[in-house]
């Protein structure tokens, strides 16, 4: 039986590999009318951030259930 952390980082993974991959996009295609404060990208720092936990999660809990 997997911990429920395992699932939590595997789910963090793949919508932090989302955001990250929108946000890479958004950045070689800007929007037209940009938001304020949009050049500090934060939906690429979030996902990265978002990637790492995930990574880290499923890889931590992974090993400790098996």
């Amino acid at each position: 039986m997997k911990s429920i952390w395992y699932f939590v980082g595997l789910l963090l993974t793949v919508i932090g590999a989302i955001i990250t991959a929108s946000a890479v996009y958004s950045l070689f295609n800007p929007p037209d009318n940009p938001k304020i404060l949009s050049h500090l990208h934060p939906d690429l720092w979030w996902g990265i951030v978002m990637l790492a936990f995930g990574i880290f999660f499923a890889i931590r809990n992974r090993r400790s259930m098996e």
